[in-house]
Order: structure tokens, then C-alpha cells, then sequence
């Protein structure tokens, strides 16, 4: 018996061509997904209904042979994005009951394309986190279980962990995150599915709610490569309303899956050998460099020097561009206002009350970069210095084509484990920032699981806009590890 829930985008989307399944049988097993996952917490707002509705469209729409590449494909959208009449509110108190009046540029595209929205998932608090336990409305519960402590709560990483888990438990197709340091391709890792974060530019960021606007962009969570390579060819493209999108044409990126990886140059940076990082995570690591030698490709040591200062100065960068950012909410224009006795009064009001304990964290440490007297100090050489990161890069293209990587250092931790301790909370994102810093694509593929039975993922790096090699590469990522498990609690 055929279940709807497990089919991925490829194979749901033949079936509907071929007229043996329907978009609405489609939605309604998946909203009895969401119903039957709902302890793991992965939806701030669901939207069944106009589901369902815009699902009968799409079967009537396929019948007049005039379809869209996603139509009738259910997927979620993380809560960051502005999506008309739909609440949008990055998990923060600040936005209590922000219902947009216009769609963003990446989802509307996802429409335009058939896609049907299941719901908003929730996330860290504006994106702020590496775990999904300081969204507002709760922390997501991953639905992985460690072997031996099938009773502990696990993260499922941040900050696109709802959109993350809710495709590993079977709640959607596919999803929508954002990444700015890591932030698809960490709990694309810690659940066990594919997260792509494209080059910076290659996809609008107008109607996402801003976090750290030189690192922020958009990109799918799916089950595999191929279904990220179909999401992401409907969301990119140039837009007029970013000035940071580049007009440049979209390849084909599922036809470039056929490809395969003989005579490809994958380079391995010593800098990430880490010490006394698990000896699972080196082991992973070797055997995608053998399975890269197997099929054809010449692998190579490289060295990226300033590596080691790519998390300071992100932890920099990414505050100063946050406390600017979110300097727009003070309780007049959007969202939640408490009220004081004069007008400052309710600004320290509305944002003492608005903010959680991570985004005041980094506001002041924003804040604190940006002031007079530490600007040159701080900002500005931060700045210098992610310049040298890219330079590395760009000095490894000329001698490789792809950079191999793992994605995180870890399996998915414990619920509560690391909250109160900032720096090991961010260590997370050792693996995944140098490449947002330099604004490249990177894509993270499950390939194994840990000795607790919890899945572990290989990153790729590539050249700016160079997604395509970047899909090859994961292709053969994920036929080598043939990883097919599926965790205890999804639906």
C-alpha cells in the first residue's frame, strides 16, 4: 500500500501527472501528518483550510493541462516570510499579530509554481539560535530519538528547525528556510534531510523579515537532492525590489543531476580538522572522500588560513547588521506596543517586553560594535577580516572545484543542554558560517548515523552561483550513503 506521506516531490509529482493520485488526497494525508506530529511543535500557524482549497485548484488546474512544477505539492514556509494575510511572526512576541498585507518575492514564486502551504513552522526568535529553543512559541522537538534514551527531547537544530523537522517527521514534502550562518544546513544535519543555502543574491530576500541582511538568504529543506534541486529552480531568480539579487539566468538544476562527478577537483580544508572532534564525524568524513575518489573525481588537501576567525567575526558582523535591523521595532509601527508614561518610555516598554533573552543578547552586542570608539575596533576590522575569508576561497578555486566538509560537529544535543552557555550554542555553526561569510552555496546531505542512532550530514562548498555542480556533488553524496532511515516519531 502506497503511503502519500513518504513519497518525495519527484515521485508525488509524477503520480499526479499521471492522474493516479489527486492534490487533495495529497494535502489531506499530510494535514493528518501534522495532527498526528503536533507534540513536536513544528507549526506556529497552520493553514489546512486554504490548503485544501487551493489544493482542489490545482487538481482542476492540472486537468486543463496548464500546470506549474510544484503544483499540488504540499510544503511549509518558515515563519521569517512574509506571506499575505498570514500571520508572520518570526517567532517573536514583538510581532504578535503582524498579518501581512503582500507576499514575498521567494513565495510567491512557490505559488506561481502550484505549491500548496500546509502552515508557518516555527524557528528560533528572528533567526537568533543554532537549537529552535528560543522561538517565542516554544521549542521544536526533533523526531529523532537517541537509541538508548528514547524518552530525551532532542533540538533539531536553528534556526529553520520546524521547517527542518517538519519534513524529516513527514508533516510536508518540502520546506521553506533561511540561512545566515548555518541555519538550513545545521538542522538539515541534526533531522537527517537535504538543506541548500544558494549563493548570496541568487534568490530575492524582499519580504524576509530581516536578520542580518549581508548574510540572509533563502533556500528548500527536502528529503532529497533531486526535490531540492526542483524547489530551488522555482524560488531563484532576479528581482527588481532586492538590490542585492543578481540578474542572472536560473539553470536547469534537476537536469544537472544526471551529470556525475568524473574529473571534478574536491578539495578537503585542513583548518577543519578540528581537535578532539568525535571520531563519527571524522568517519563520515573519510568515506565522502572515498566515495568522491570512486566515482572519478581528484580529491586534494586545500587550506583556507583564516578559517579559525570566521565565528568571531560573524559574531560581529551578523549582531551589528541584527541591532540595526531591528531597530524598526518600537511598538509604533508593527506589532506589540505596551504602553509607558511618554514616548521613550513605551519604546524601552515594547522592546523590553517584545524581545526574548538571545535577541537582546545580540542587539547589545550589536549595539556595543557599532558605538563610537569601538567601530574601527571592532566593526570595521571584522569586515577586513571577512575579506581575507572570501580571499581564501577564492584562492581555492583555482586549485579545486568543490570543498567536502562535515556540516556540524555533532548529532542533535539535548533539549536545555547548551541554552545557557552562548559560546557552545554558537560552536554549532563552526563548519557552516566561513561559506555564508563569503557569500557561497553550500549544501549539507544526510550520509550516516551517529552510535545514538541520530543522523549526521556532509557539507558541500562551491563557487558563487555554481549550484549545479554543487546539486552533482550532493548527487553523489546521497547515492553513496544510500541513506534511507526514517525517525521514531514521524507521522
Amino acid at each position: 500500500m502506497m503511503i502519500l506521506t513518504d513519497l518525495t516531490i519527484a515521485e508525488a509529482r509524477n503520480l499526479l501527472i499521471a492522474g493516479d493520485i489527486s492534490s487533495v488526497e495529497l494535502t489531506e494525508a499530510h494535514i493528518r501528518a501534522m495532527e498526528a506530529t503536533s507534540s513536536l511543535n513544528l507549526f506556529i500557524t497552520e493553514t489546512c483550510e486554504q490548503a485544501l482549497s487551493k489544493a482542489e485548484k490545482s487538481d482542476t488546474q492540472r486537468l486543463s493541462g496548464n500546470q506549474g512544477k510544484l503544483e499540488g505539492i504540499p510544503i511549509a514556509v518558515k515563519d521569517l516570510f512574509c506571506t499575505h494575510g498570514v500571520l508572520a511572526s518570526a517567532a517573536s512576541k514583538m510581532l504578535t499579530g503582524y498579518t501581512p498585507c503582500y507576499e514575498s518575492t521567494v513565495t510567491k514564486h512557490l505559488w506561481n509554481a502550484g505549491a500548496v502551504m500546509l502552515g508557518k513552522t516555527n524557528m528560533d526568535e528572528f533567526a537568533m539560535g543554532s537549537s529552535n529553543e528560543t522561538s517565542y512559541y516554544g521549542p521544536v522537538t526533533n523526531p529523532w530519538q537517541r537509541v538508548n534514551e528514547p524518552t530525551v527531547k532532542l533540538v533539531p537544530g536553528g534556526s529553520s528547525g520546524g521547517s527542518a523537522a517538519a519534513v524529516a517527521a513527514r508533516a510536508v514534502m518540502g520546506a521553506l528556510g533561511t540561512d545566515t550562518g548555518g541555519s538550513i544546513r545545521q538542522p538539515a544535519s541534526f533531522c537527517g534531510v537535504v538543506g541548500i543555502k544558494p549563493t548570496y543574491g541568487r534568490c530575492s530576500r524582499w519580504g524576509m523579515i530581516a536578520f542580518a541582511s549581508s548574510l540572509d538568504q533563502a533556500g528548500p529543506l527536502t528529503r532529497t537532492v533531486r526535490d531540492s534541486a526542483i524547489m530551488l529552480g522555482e524560488m531563484a531568480g532576479y528581482d527588481a525590489k532586492d538590490s542585492t539579487s543578481v540578474n542572472i539566468e536560473v539553470p536547469d538544476y534537476e537536469a544537472a543531476l544526471k551529470k556525475n562527478v568524473k574529473g571534478v577537483r574536491v578539495g578537503v580544508p585542513q583548518e577543519y580538522f578540528l581537535e578532539g572532534m568525535p571520531k563519527e564525524i571524522q568517519c563520515i568524513w573519510d568515506k565522502g572522500i572515498t566515495w568522491f575518489k570512486e566515482a572519478g573525481a581528484e580529491v586534494k588537501d586545500v587550506s583556507l588560513p583564516h578559517t579559525k576567525y570566521a565565528l568571531p567575526t560573524y559574531y560581529i558582523v551578523a549582531p551589528a547588521e541584527a541591532s540595526s535591523n531591528l531597530a524598526r521595532y518600537d511598538g509604533v509601527r508593527y506589532g506589540l506596543r505596551i504602553e509607558g508614561k511618554d514616548l521613550q518610555e513605551m519604546y524601552e516598554n515594547t522592546r523590553a517586553e517584545g524581545f526574548g533573552r538571545e535577541v537582546r543578547r545580540r542587539i547589545m552586542i550589536g549595539t556595543y560594535v557599532l558605538s563610537a570608539g569601538y567601530y574601527d575596533a571592532y566593526y570595521l576590522k571584522a569586515q577586513k577580516v571577512r575579506t581575507k575569508i572570501a580571499d581564501d576561497f577564492r584562492n581555492s578555486w583555482k586549485s579545486v572545484d568543490l570543498l567536502l566538509t562535515p556540516t556540524a560537529p555533532s548529532a542533535a544535543f539535548v533539549q536545555g543542554e547548551k541554552i545557557n552557555d552562548p559560546i557552545a550554542m554558537y560552536l554549532n555553526d563552526i563548519f557552516t558560517v566561513p561559506a555564508s561569510m563569503a557569500g557561497l552555496p553550500a549544501i549539507s546531505v544526510p550520509v550516516g548515523l551517529s552510535s545514538e542512532g541520530l543522523p549526521l550530514g556532509l557539507q558541500l562548498i562551491a563557487k558563487p552561483f555554481d549550484e549545479e555542480l554543487l546539486f552533482r556533488g550532493a548527487g553523489l553524496l546521497e547515492l553513496a550513503a544510500n541513506f534511507k532511515e526514517k525517525p521514531k516519531l514521524a507521522a
